[in-house]
């Protein structure tokens, strides 16, 4: 931690968790939800677009069975060109969507380097998207104003990777009722079904938490349902925007044919009796155990809490049984990095000594190095007694390598020990902070549900601080502000292009089953309040006075956010609330450099612009060769398109009468030639002959 903002850091460690707070001047908040919980269908509603099923775009060629082939795959690795129409809060969203494919699928993006076909998002009017690789080169992704929420995008990229929505399956009825009285007119056609020879459910459950899911009032004509489900839990269960669901990810897999995800390195929430092919090291005076309590606690592990009767193990060192500075070593099975960057989370529980502390190492393995290297990475002291914890440690390993858990018994009584559980680790970013609420149900729905996180600090200085609005009776709102902080006097201002990404976190104990809910939002230094001022300008200029528990003054400046997070029915639903307990994460990165326009490669052998009016009949493909548009046109195994717009179809059996006929034709043809060329011969013979014989006549006569 860098030593010009230590002292502020080290003041507030003392604060509590959660500061709860005076309800905050609904005028010092600006809501970018304006109070209303948008769905993507509604905000292109609210535009007057015509879409295919309300955010699909169809061009001429395309009908429902056009994604039913390999052709309309995209490469695991997908180019993609960030266009300068798009917001800056837009284009943080879009690479953190990205990070969530690449954790849990193969599925990878990289920025567009001329390859033939690409992905083109850019600030059109509205969220939507086409179905599938279409082959056209520069293919356009819209990602427009409101439309800047992760699972909207993690949606509209589902679309262009080639999935249709989950209502509109062939076996949709079974599931879901339709009230169609109750939709727009003229939008009944975006509730038809598809049979499935024509859309592919690739052997997939139906799913009611799918991010492809309509929500109960879609297309709504006024505020009865569109759709209910036919088992009535699910009816605030559609239309999730969240994060893709098990079955969402289940499919994707299975049209990629993905066996791993790109990012995903382990988790281990220690339910098998082989914990996860874990070791105790040698090198140590005392073991872990695996258990599924401690007389002491916990009671139960982090994964159940208890729910799962015979199940639900972790791991525990007690140091109440050895003597102060013994060391206990757990060690991961062996792990191969990619990405040069890891993020290590786990659960931890102290029943020991308030000295006990938890060391984190690496075992290294060089080349040629059999034994590793062991490296502290962090010391985790100061660990509250009798709850579980969230811990996140970075780790920037780059050969294949071991994670090393060291428990230390330290001075003072223990009667317990240090218990360890649900531990994730991938090849992505770590959150900059934790905030830890407890006792967390009593503040849903309540008039003190207004509470303030400790502040923190962004890498670039910067103090901030979260709050979360509890006390409506529906949603839970999240705002983000800047505090007057200690280091404001070397910093720039109006703040500059800070995006703030909160997280609550969905505390599932698989990484990659999580459904969290997320938003992020930006300083735009040039954003105005209603006064005048800048709305992102040095909290002491601008904020208001606010008070710590401990009576430190300082300022808070205005709130940015949303009174639509969530709604409480989804924030008591999945693993939100585990223990009463719930966590918010905090990001706050420099995205900067998003604002620069990056250099275009040269395009490729395919030019968009050149196919717009030039269209391939019979689901033929437009490309571009040496200037010019032409058609490639499909083909089977004994049929085929042709012609300049693949307007003809030929077959094999048309191809064996045509040449059969032909040689019928060639031999005649050839039959004929040679009774003409028969003919020719014997008259010219006959001319000849007649010819000697008149002569030998005349020489006879001579004579």
């Amino acid at each position: 931690m860098d030593s010009w903002y230590l002292p502020w850091f080290l003041l507030f460690s003392a604060i509590l968790p959660v500061v709860p707070g005076l309800p905050t001047r609904e005028n010092f908040v600006k809501d970018v939800d304006g109070g209303l919980d948008q769905d993507i269908f509604d905000i292109n509603e609210d535009l007057g677009l015509d879409l295919f099923e309300g955010d699909i775009r169809l061009d001429g060629a395309q009908d429902r069975n056009s994604i039913i082939g390999e052709e309309y795959r995209w490469p695991h690795t997908i180019p993609y060109v960030l266009e300068d129409s798009l917001e800056m809060n837009a284009k943080g969203v879009i690479l953190n969507a990205f990070e969530r494919y690449r954790l849990k699928s193969c599925i990878d993006f990289k920025p567009w380097a001329g390859e033939a076909n690409y992905i083109s998002v850019f600030k059109g009017s509205g969220c939507w998207s086409s179905v599938g690789n279409r082959h056209v080169g520069k293919q356009e992704l819209s990602i427009g104003e409101n439309c800047d929420r992760i699972a909207t995008v993690q949606h509209e990229f589902l679309h262009a990777l080639g999935f249709w929505h989950e209502q509109s399956r062939s076996d949709r009825d079974d599931y879901v009722s339709i009230m169609w009285d109750r939709i727009l007119s003229g939008r009944e056609h975006n509730f038809n079904t598809y049979n499935d020879q024509v859309s592919d459910s690739l052997n997939v459950p139906y799913d009611y938490t799918s991010v492809m899911h309509y929500s109960k009032t879609a297309f709504q004509n006024g505020t009865e349902p569109t759709i209910v489900t036919r088992i009535s839990d699910f009816m605030d269960v559609i239309g999730q925007r969240m994060d893709f669901s098990d079955h969402d990810l289940l499919k994707l897999n299975r049209l990629y044919n993905c066996t791993t995800s790109l990012s995903f390195m382990d988790s281990c929430n220690f339910e098998l009796e082989n914990v996860c092919g874990m070791i105790q090291s040698s090198n140590d005076s005392a073991d872990w155990q695996w258990v599924s309590q401690v007389p002491r606690g916990p009671e139960s592990d982090h994964s159940s809490m208890g729910q799962c009767k015979g199940s639900g193990f972790f791991m525990h060192f007690n140091s109440s049984s050895v003597s102060v500075g013994a060391t206990a070593l757990l060690e991961s099975r062996t792990l191969y990095p990619k990405r040069g960057f890891q993020c290590l989370q786990f659960y931890l529980y102290n029943t020991g000594s308030e000295n006990d502390q938890l060391n984190i190492y690496t075992r290294e393995y060089p080349a040629g190095n059999v034994v590793g290297t062991l490296t502290l990475v962090e010391e985790i002291k100061e660990i509250p007694i009798g709850s579980w914890q969230l811990y996140h440690v970075t780790l920037k390993m780059t050969n294949k390598f071991r994670v090393v858990f060291g428990g230390v018994r330290g001075a003072g009584a223990s009667l317990g020990g240090l218990s360890i559980d649900d531990i994730n680790l991938s090849e992505t970013q770590c959150p900059h902070h934790i905030w830890h609420i407890t006792n967390f149900t009593q503040f849903i729905g309540s008039s003190s549900g207004t509470l303030y996180s400790p502040p923190f600090y962004s890498p670039k200085g910067y103090a901030v601080q979260i709050h979360l609005n509890l006390s409506h009776s529906t949603n839970a709102g999240i705002y983000f502000h800047l505090i007057s902080g200690a280091n404001d006097d070397q910093l720039q201002w109006p703040c500059p292009w800070q995006q703030a990404t909160m997280t609550l976190l969905d505390q599932n104990p698989d990484i990659r089953q999580r459904m969290s809910n997320q938003r992020s939002v930006t300083t735009d230094p040039f954003m105005t309040t209603d006064n005048g001022n800048y709305f992102w300008d040095r909290p002491s200029k601008v904020g208001e006075v606010a008070f710590f528990p401990n009576g430190t003054q300082f300022r808070r400046g205005q709130g940015f956010g949303t009174s639509a997070f969530i709604t409480h029915k989804r924030l008591k639903s999945r693993d939100f609330i585990k223990g009463d307990d719930v966590y918010i994460l905090l990001t706050v990165e420099d995205i900067s450099h998003l604002n620069s326009t990056p250099v275009q490669p040269t395009p490729g052998p395919i030019v968009n612009d050149l196919c717009i009016n030039f269209k391939c009949e019979n689901d033929g493909i437009c490309i571009v060769q040496n200037g010019k548009a032409e058609c490639r046109c499909l083909s089977g195994e004994d049929w085929w398109y042709m012609g300049e717009r693949c307007e003809r179809r030929g077959s094999t059996r048309d191809t064996i009468v045509i040449a059969a006929s032909s040689t019928a034709a060639m031999f005649a043809l050839m039959l004929i030639v040679t009774l003409i060329s028969v003919y020719c011969i014997r008259k010219k013979y006959r001319r000849r002959a007649s010819s000697n014989t008149a002569a030998m006549t005349l020489e006879n006569h001579a004579f």
